[in-house]
Formats: C-alpha cells, sequence, structure tokens
C-alpha cells in the first residue's frame, strides 16, 4: 500500500517574533520543516507540504517535494484539506503531520501506520510532564479514543485527563478528506480542527486508537524559548552519538554540532568548538579550542586550532596543521601541509609538506572576481607573504619573508618581492636628540 504525508507549515510562527515563516527556524543547522521531511522521507512514498502565501523560502526547503498554498488560515483541518487536489488520485494510508513538530522519528510514525492496520484513524498522542494547555485525548470504552477536546474547550475533568493530543492523525486518504470536508468550526478559535476527524470517525460507527510517543520527539515549537530547550535537546542527542562512536569531547556541553555531522574514530574535541552543516572530520583529527568549522572535509590525523576557522570548501589533507588565528576558504591543504599562525588562505591548492609562515595571505580577490593560488609541493613561505591571485608556486620554491608575490615562481626557485633595505648610519641616535630637544620659536611645540 502507498503512504502519503500532508506536512502543515502555513504557520506564522508569531509568538517567535520574525519575520521568517516558524518552519524554517534552524535547530542542529537544519530548518525545523528538513528534519521533519527527513523523517518522512524514511517512511512515505509521497510528502505533500502546505505552505502559508509569500512564503518562497519554504517551497525552497520542501524540494523536492509538491507544495500548496493555505491562502486563509482557518485551523489545521482547512490547511489539510489544501493537499487534497494533489492527492486526488492516491489510493492509501495519509498521515497529516505539524512542521512545528520537526523531532517526531521515522521508528514513531511506522508505529503510527501499524496501528492504523487495526483502526480506521490513528492519532499520535504523548503524556507530557506538564499537560499545560495541550488538547485532551478523551479514552473510549473499546479501549480506543473517543475524540479529542482543545484545552480551551475542555471541562475542569477532561483537563484532568494526561493523554494530550500531538495531532498527528493518519487515516485513508478516502475516509480522511470526507471527514475533513465535514468539520464544522463551532469552538473558541472559531476554526476548523484537523483532531475533530476523530470524533468524526467515531459518529460514522469507525475505530479510533491513539498511538502514545516520548514527550521530548513531540514536542511544539512555538517560542524562541521552545526552540533553544529543542536545541539543547538535539545537541545533547548529537554529543551522545559522537562520544558512543569513539570521540572525545573534552567538555560536551560546550560543543555544538549539526544534524550531518560526521566524526570518525578517536578524534578529540576541545571546548567551545561550533560545527557548521557539511562537516566530515576523519579518524585520529584534533580540533582545539574555540574553532570554527562548516562545510569542510578534515583528513586523518590532522590538527586544527585552536582559533581556527574553516570555510565552505575546504579540506584539509591527512597529518596537515591549521593553527591558531588561520582562515581557510575554498581552499586545500595538502597532506602534511602546515598553516601555523595568523594566516588567511582563500581560493588556493597548497601543496603536501608546503609550509605557510605567519601572517601570510592569498589576495584572492580584486574588487570584482575570485582568483586562485596555487602552490606546490614542499614550499617554504616566509612570514608575512603576499600571494596575490593569480599566481603558481612551483614545487620546492622558497619565498622570502615579507614578499609581496605578483608573479610565478619556478620550482625550486627563491622569490624576493620586497623593497632593498636602506641603512642611515647615526641616524637613530640624531632622531631621538631632536624629540629631546625643546622646540625652537619657529617651531610648534
Amino acid at each position: 500500500m502507498q503512504r502519503a504525508a500532508i506536512l502543515l507549515a502555513a504557520g506564522l510562527g508569531t509568538r517567535m517574533r520574525s519575520s521568517l515563516p516558524k518552519a524554517m527556524h534552524p535547530i542542529a543547522g537544519r530548518p525545523m520543516l528538513r528534519h521533519l521531511v527527513a523523517a518522512c522521507e524514511e517512511v512515505f512514498d509521497r510528502i505533500v507540504v502546505v505552505t502559508g502565501p509569500d512564503m518562497p523560502m519554504l517551497e525552497k526547503a520542501a524540494a523536492p517535494h509538491a507544495t500548496v498554498v493555505q491562502h486563509e488560515r482557518l485551523g489545521t483541518g482547512h490547511a489539510a484539506l489544501q493537499a487534497a487536489p494533489l492527492l486526488r488520485d492516491f489510493d492509501g494510508d495519509v498521515a497529516v503531520l505539524y512542521a512545528d513538530n520537526p523531532l517526531i522519528t521515522a521508528a514513531t510514525l511506522r508505529r503510527l501506520l501499524q496501528a492504523r492496520e487495526s483502526a480506521d484513524i490513528a492519532l499520535l498522542a504523548m503524556r507530557p510532564a506538564d499537560p499545560a494547555r495541550y488538547g485532551r485525548v478523551l479514552p473510549h470504552e473499546d479501549g480506543g479514543i473517543a475524540r479529542v477536546v482543545e484545552w480551551k474547550d475542555a471541562t475542569e475533568a477532561e483537563r484532568a485527563i494526561t493523554l494530550c493530543n500531538v495531532g498527528v492523525v493518519c487515516a485513508s486518504a478516502g475516509q480522511l478528506f470526507g471527514w475533513l470536508r465535514g468539520l464544522g468550526n463551532d469552538n473558541a478559535a472559531g476554526e476548523y480542527y484537523l483532531p475533530d476527524a476523530v470524533a468524526a470517525a467515531r459518529a460514522e460507527g469507525f475505530r479510533a486508537v491513539a498511538v502514545e510517543a516520548e514527550e521530548a520527539e513531540c514536542r511544539g515549537i512555538n517560542s524562541r524559548i521552545e526552540l533553544a530547550a529543542a536545541e539543547a535537546a538535539v545537541q545533547a542527542a548529537l554529543r551522545e552519538r559522537a562520544m558512543a562512536g569513539g570521540a572525545t569531547l573534552v567538555r560536551p556541553e560546550s560543543v555544538t554540532l549539526s544534524h550531518d555531522t560526521v566524526i570518525g574514530q578517536d578524534v578529540t574535541i576541545g571546548p567551545d568548538v561550533v560545527i557548521a552543516p557539511g562537516v566530515t572530520i576523519e579518524d585520529g583529527v584534533e580540533i582545539r579550542a574555540f574553532s570554527h568549522l562548516e562545510s569542510c572535509t578534515i583528513r586523518r590525523g590532522a590538527v586544527i586550532g585552536p582559533f581556527a576557522r574553516l570555510r565552505p570548501g575546504t579540506e584539509i589533507g591527512a597529518g596537515a596543521h591549521v593553527g591558531n588565528f588561520v582562515e581557510l576558504k575554498a581552499a586545500m591543504l595538502g597532506e602534511g601541509a602546515k598553516a601555523n599562525h595568523l594566516s588567511y588562505i582563500g581560493d588556493a591548492s597548497i601543496g603536501a609538506r608546503t609550509n605557510i609562515g605567519a601572517g601570510t595571505i592569498t589576495c584572492n580577490y580584486d574588487g570584482y572576481a575570485k582568483h586562485r593560488t596555487a602552490v606546490g609541493q614542499g614550499v617554504f613561505i616566509g612570514s608575512n607573504a603576499t600571494l596575490v591571485a593569480p599566481v603558481t608556486l612551483g614545487d620546492g620554491a622558497f619565498v622570502a619573508a615579507g614578499s609581496t608575490i605578483t608573479a610565478d615562481v619556478a620550482p625550486d626557485a627563491m622569490a624576493f618581492g620586497r623593497a632593498r633595505q636602506d641603512q642611515k648610519e647615526g641616524r637613530a641616535a640624531a632622531f631621538r636628540a631632536q624629540r629631546r630637544a625643546p622646540p625652537t620659536k619657529t617651531e610648534k611645540p
């Protein structure tokens, strides 16, 4: 049987106090919507995302899956119904989920679909430590559930129930859309509620059941405070996974990882390291304190930091060293190469065993375009050298400290790109004496 998911992502996120659509706020470097899409891709054959008007970034984030716009925000039941035309010929089960419940796992979704096989409609529920203002799931005498009541519409007795609605429902496409079309909005908010499909199913004599899941994965995110709590939970899980895989995190609570971070065995990560999306770290690497990495690859046995920054497109070769206050962007540092101090290496290829002296920079931008620097193997570049791209340094070349290199350097050649030093004997003493003497009448003090 084919299975489809409808993801509701039209919320403005008023409590976020942001111009960014709520579903685009990131957790572990990935928008909430993409977290949910990733889980659904493991389980469902088709995915439709319901967005609000003028939300092109949501449509882009949903790709390659279909999107549909809810032009009027009349409630979750109304939102789910907007996907019906895109599933007109679909004959299978449909689950409706919320983009602001981004941490639901594929395993829980499989349990929901399995429960649907023994009932006509299945609902995802939880028992939170603080039920607060969640909707309550009311039991039925047959052991299933009778209906869902929103907190604002519930009686005191109903609010005392601890089983709370997550909001996710699953039923056959034909039945679900039929129940949604028949929903009313006679409630405190005047909206068409998706969970009311449970009561609609019961009214026609169909059976409804609830599937309980952990609160941690069902948490709704409607504010910056809830977003921070979700981030903390995800970070804790990512750190635990990294350490279980053989990495040492010196002070785990200070390390920030991303949803797609790949970390090998015997990796050591120091305090206050930030790893943005797109980073792969191979075995035996050491990342020292206060380093920032994004969209880069670090090969086996390399040492990074402290206070290093690796920007997108960077690859660090096996056994290479990147030291304090060194920044690389779209650069390849070859095996065993070293850039240990205070350097910027952008749009460059640095050969194996090459040494980059302190203060060296590649001038890759001329105000209009970026240009590349190519440095061969076994090259020595002295301190405070400036390499003006495009430029190529051959294998074994030697660049004197303080040089500005504007032309290619041949293999094994020594390049000097600085002004000749001039020396005035005794001038320093005379200068100091002049400074100590009182000013004349014609001189300004």
